[in-house]
């Protein structure tokens, strides 16, 4: 076989494997539209879906309709987007930072969106003119411009950028600590304790619009580098003998993922692990490289957010779990693996 039709060959299997990925993640987004605490049979939950497309014009109890349309499928949308996004900034910054443990979090993103948002629910900035969502996405730039000035821009390696997401992460939840603690009630507490650990429950199709635009639009700068993400898994100088601009991509696809990580956890909240636990999953199934390795994550990262969005549902009867608590369930005990292998290499 010739290096030509093996490269051939190996499209064609990558191609195949997406295309059956994408097959399960609609089945995933399918099951999450169908199950909930209501029980709504599936062929009623296929025509209310198809009714409202335009596909089919079948009489559907209005109740069902609206559950079904304007609450279970919008959810399990906006848990595929996020899911995405949170997975393709994850391998992004893994390869920048040349980090096994890089997660969209290192950058300090979240925790700015946490207290632009505590500050909303609390302090009641803005006198109810600004959104929640809107006060956690200025709190999550600020975290961002925070750490870039901190470690120096482009010009900052990957050592310094961690450093400096390690002090905006801590300068930003001691702020939301101090105004939660100083300032809010009990309820206030409460809800700022669930918003902290991520919900898809107040998401309708605005948010599913935001997030989607912006998903599609990272997702296409970043795979537009993804020539370049490989070279940097060998460092910066190699990168630039190859005539990569290392301080101009490196700025462009820092701020990719703090956009894309921004607006996630200004519409759903912190939503931890998925970042760190997909792209390393993806990356044993189709290898390093990212021209195979970013679609994967998409798609991988979706199925994961919108089967733990699932669980987050019917694990406890009557209640819905934040779905950080599902993700943390599963992602301690991977980054405990990661860890560990990472220790046994030195």
């Amino acid at each position: 076989m010739t290096g030509l039709q093996r490269h051939f060959g190996e499209q064609a299997g990558l191609g195949l494997f997406l295309l059956l990925s994408a097959i399960l993640l609609l089945l995933a987004i399918g099951a999450g539209t169908g199950i909930g605490e209501m029980a709504i049979p599936l062929d009623t939950t296929f025509f209310a879906v198809t009714n409202r497309l335009g596909w089919s014009a079948v009489a559907v109890d209005p109740i069902h309709q609206s559950v079904i349309w304007d609450y279970r499928l919008s959810r399990s949308l906006v848990a595929a987007c996020c899911g995405a996004g949170l997975a393709l900034c994850g391998a992004i910054l893994q390869s920048l930072l040349r980090n096994a443990l890089a997660e969209p979090y290192v950058l300090g993103v979240s925790a700015g969106a946490s207290t632009g948002a505590v500050s909303i629910i609390v302090l009641g900035l803005g006198a109810g003119s600004i959104t929640i969502s809107a006060g956690a996405f200025v709190g999550a730039f600020a975290s961002f411009a925070f750490v870039a000035l901190l470690s120096n821009g482009a010009r900052g390696g990957a050592g310094k950028t961690i450093l400096a997401g390690v002090a905006a992460s801590q300068l930003f939840n001691a702020l939301t600590s101090y105004i939660v603690s100083t300032s809010a009630n009990a309820q206030q507490a409460r809800d700022v304790m669930f918003w902290l650990l991520g919900s898809f429950g107040g998401v309708r199709w605005p948010e599913f619009q935001l997030v989607l635009v912006v998903v599609l639009i990272g997702f296409g700068v970043c795979f537009y580098f993804a020539r370049a993400l490989d070279a940097f898994a060998f460092g910066d100088d190699a990168a630039a003998s190859l005539g990569i601009p290392v301080g101009v991509v490196r700025l462009i696809l820092f701020g990719v993922t703090a956009l894309m990580t921004a607006t996630i956890v200004s519409i759903v909240g912190s939503i931890g692990f998925v970042g760190l636990v997909v792209p390393h999953a993806a990356r044993f199934i189709v290898g390093p490289s990212h021209a195979r390795l970013l679609p994967t994550c998409v798609v991988a990262g979706g199925i994961f957010m919108v089967l733990a969005d699932i669980v987050s549902r019917v694990v406890l009867p009557q209640q819905v779990l934040p779905i950080g608590v599902v993700t943390a369930l599963v992602g301690v005990p991977f980054f405990s693996i990661i860890l560990y292998r990472t220790q046994r290499a030195q």
